[in-house]
């Protein structure tokens, strides 16, 4: 099933009109799922509204919030997300850390108790766009999806990393990554398309390496896994510390089977290069070591080395232009979700057609 961005936003838009949010914040919630299918993240896309729509109906998730100020000391903030939308919440926390480093040369924001924030690389996005440095470390709190390292069940959530960083006189590098070999939603799409996936991503209910993404999304389930063995391990523990524990949005201690929120703690360090006087010599470095790795002889089954955010760049414009394609299992899920919220499921076909 393939579908235009703007008819997508329109579809999606309605649901979370129909789910009580404000016009604004649907809209917001609407335009960053479908972009990230249009970056080719569609583990972060719009087969999340469902998930959603289960949070609003428990009251896990609440529309319409404004990011609460705990503390202001100029650099260093602490905020509360009151369980909003991530999309909203993360875009408030997100302009003030921004606002903040451009005054004072950095600043540190402490981002606690706000629903899914979505792909954390559309947060640094928006600081590259302001020539700003940005690094964001996420925990996940919802099911425990991920094992650590040498154990066999999970404990914890995907807690991702990103790091977004202005390159002079060309696109930015950014980097945005689960800590688990793969996100979670990877595995739901793949479940959906009944595809296999790689082994090393996810175990079995026994500990078992396994190529079935059912073990990722059906009951009884099994766990991802880190990347990187007990290096990803260990950048998992440091998400969970500093974006739930340091920031006060609580951590994953015990096994959450019920609750259908995703509640996402992030803290956020922005600052502007500017101040650091070394822009001649980033400029001539950044370009030298570019061009040093762009050089590699292709690896076989690979035409050229890429760095972190050209794939997506890739993505968008091939989906902008033929448009963003959508599993039918996903789109069912879509039309039960709008259901549920008493909005018609022809409805939300009809607006996603175009209708």
């Amino acid at each position: 099933m393939i579908f235009q961005e703007k008819n997508l936003v329109r579809a999606i838009e309605a649901i979370a009109l129909a789910g009580a949010s404000e016009p604004g914040e649907a809209r917001l919630v609407a335009e960053n799922l479908v972009t990230a299918n249009l970056t080719g993240h569609d583990s972060h896309g719009i087969g999340m509204m469902p998930r959603y729509v289960e949070a609003l109906l428990e009251g896990g998730l609440q529309p319409n919030r404004k990011v609460e100020v705990k503390l202001d000391g100029g650099s260093l903030l602490a905020l509360d997300g009151g369980a909003g939308y991530g999309q909203s919440i993360g875009l408030q926390a997100t302009r003030m850390a921004i606002e903040r480093a451009q005054k004072h040369g950095v600043s540190i924001t402490a981002l606690g108790n706000s629903h899914h924030l979505g792909r954390i690389g559309h947060w640094a996005e928006m600081a590259v766009d302001e020539g700003l440095v940005s690094l964001h470390f996420v925990n996940v709190q919802s099911f425990a999806r991920v094992a650590p390292f040498a154990g066999a069940d999970r404990r914890f959530g995907t807690n991702p990393v990103c790091i977004g960083i202005p390159l002079p006189g060309e696109p930015p590098f950014v980097l945005d990554m689960a800590t688990s070999a793969v996100a979670q939603g990877k595995l739901r799409v793949a479940h959906n398309k009944r595809a296999k996936i790689p082994h090393g991503w996810l175990i079995d209910d026994e500990g078992n390496s396994t190529d079935d993404p059912r073990w990722g999304v059906l009951a009884p389930l099994g766990a991802m896994v880190c990347f990187g063995e007990h290096k990803g391990y260990g950048l998992a523990v440091a998400c969970e510390l500093l974006g739930g524990a340091l920031t006060g949005g609580g951590v994953t201690d015990h096994d959450n089977k019920t609750q259908r929120r995703v509640l996402n703690g992030m803290i956020s360090i922005v600052l502007d290069p500017a101040r650091l006087g070394t822009q001649q010599a980033f400029a001539k470095d950044a370009k030298s070591f570019l061009a040093w790795l762009r050089s590699s002889r292709p690896a076989p089954g690979h035409h050229r080395v890429r760095i972190a955010g050209e794939p997506e760049r890739e993505y968008r414009a091939q989906r902008e232009r033929e448009g963003v394609p959508v599993d039918e299992e996903t789109w069912k899920e879509i039309r039960a979700a709008a259901a549920k919220l008493k909005l018609s499921p022809e409805r939300v076909d009809a607006l996603a057609r175009g209708g």
